[in-house]
Parts: C-alpha cells; structure tokens; sequence
C-alpha cells in the first residue's frame, strides 16, 4: 500500500472512526405471472426475432413494454399482436448521435423507465477480414456498440428511481477470438458490462448480457414450428427466442438481483468448442 494511501486512512481514522456499514438483503421468490408486475421496459429491436420474444414475455410477467426498431411495420404488427400493453417507437439506432431526442419520445409515452433490453444489432457475414470494408466496420461498430454505449449512458443519467436493471443481448462470438466487427462488436460490449457493474452496481444500476447461439429467427429463416435441426453445433440445433425470452426475464427480475455484471451464454456450451479442436 503506498504511503499516500496509508496516511488518508490514518486521518479518516482520527476523525471518522471506524466505519460502520450496514447491508440488508431480501430474499425474492418468483411468483410466475406477476414477476414484473408495474414494470416499464424499453426493448430496442423489439419488432421480431429476440427481441419481440422478451417483450411478449414481460407483457406475459405483468410489464408494460415499448419495443422500437427501423421497421414500422414490424413495429405496428407486434404491438397489434401483443396488445394495449405494448407501444412502439421508430428509431434507427445507426442514427446514434439521436439517442437523447430517442429518450425524449420514450419518456413522452412512458413517465418512467425501470429496464432496457438492447437488443437491436447486425451482423453482416463478411467471411474474414480480409473482405471487411470501412463502411461495413463502422456500421456494426455503430448499431452494436456505439449506440449501446449511449443508450446505457443515457438512461443511467436520466435515472428515475433507485434501482435500473439493463440487459445487453450480445452472442456467443462475443465470447470467442473473432476477426469480424460483429463479434469484435460484441466483446467490447460484454467488457461495458462488466465495467458498469464494477462501478455502479452499489448506485442501483444492474446490467448483464445474454449470448445466444444461432437462433431460429427472420435471419435464419427458421420459425418455432420448423424442424430446428442444427448438426453442426453443441446442441443439435436452433436455439428458440422463446428460451432467451425466459432467461431475460429471470434478469428482470428481483430474484436474480444478486446477478450483475455476468454474461450468460445461452448456446448449450458452443462457445467452449474452440478448446477442443
């Protein structure tokens, strides 16, 4: 310990005395139905896919969600499906210089905000990089981690209430060696992560990711009704939205308040599969 750092506790010591600090904790069962009972929760790429899963599931638990996207379509279609407690803003997060005029209409339809769910993200298969472009690298590093960034920042800084809970929906190439903006993307999200917890955990703010495998959605072209069959990877096949959903709001609830910072990979193991070959 430096001598600068000795001598400050010694003066906290004479004046303050030893401190005190006192930590309570309550123990939260899930009650199935209710879990997220008087909730508001922001999903971005809320329209289809992963995201539009979890915000069917939170309408399902008792939350009232607002999903938004480029598409309003889409847009239109899943709230039209999920119902009056569901509304939608249109915002392209490639516009991410926006974000605080995004904010702006989020809390003109909703007086406060307990959760984010950033989910919205591209990937554009370049192969290697050998074929990735400037243009291709700054849209990806644009849609998947700057505007993840400043969402985050953002609804930190207009914090309502004590306690904001943030999920980040990164991918199991988040977790490997990647050559590609995706997955490069992807890691320095799952490293925000762990610093926002390390450093605000304590002032109410809780975030994790979630990293799925492939997943049966719009990209893939396969449906929960499809044969999943996926050979190639640890599980045998397509992971389902519908099991992300459900790990998600287990992270939205209070009974995993004891989680923060994790990244949870939700691909039966795949990503371990680079340490056996």
């Amino acid at each position: 310990m430096a001598d600068i750092d000795i001598i400050k506790r010694i003066v906290r010591y004479i004046f303050k005395g030893i401190p005190i600090k006192q930590v309570y904790a309550n123990i939260i069962q899930i009650q199935y139905g209710k879990i997220l009972k008087n909730r508001n929760i922001v999903v971005t790429g809320g329209g289809h896919g992963i995201g539009k899963c979890i915000a069917a599931k939170c309408i399902d638990e008792g939350a009232k969600v607002m999903i938004t996207g480029r598409n309003e379509a889409y847009l239109k279609e899943t709230c039209e499906e999920l119902g009056q407690n569901c509304q939608y803003i249109v915002f392209d997060l490639e516009k991410s210089s926006e974000i605080d005029e995004f904010w702006k209409l989020i809390y003109q339809k909703m007086n406060k905000v307990d959760s984010l769910i950033c989910n919205a993200g591209i990937s554009l298969h370049e192969g290697n990089i050998l074929n990735v472009s400037r243009e291709q690298f700054d849209r990806q590093m644009t849609v998947n981690l700057e505007s993840v960034y400043f969402l985050i920042q953002t609804f930190m800084k207009r914090k309502q209430k004590d306690d904001i809970n943030i999920i980040c929906i990164s991918s199991e190439r988040g977790i490997q060696c990647d050559d590609l903006p995706y997955g490069l993307s992807k890691a320095a999200v799952n490293s925000l992560i762990g610093g926002i917890t390390k450093r605000f955990y304590q002032d109410g703010v809780r975030i994790n990711g979630i990293a799925p495998g492939i997943t049966a959605s719009d990209l893939t072209k396969k449906t929960v009704n499809d044969d999943l069959v996926l050979e190639r990877v640890t599980p045998g096949r397509y992971i389902l939205g519908e099991e992300i959903a459900e790990v998600a709001c287990f992270l939205l609830s209070e009974a995993s308040k004891c989680i923060s910072g994790e990244v949870i990979a939700c691909d039966a193991g795949e990503y371990l599969c680079s340490y056996l070959h």
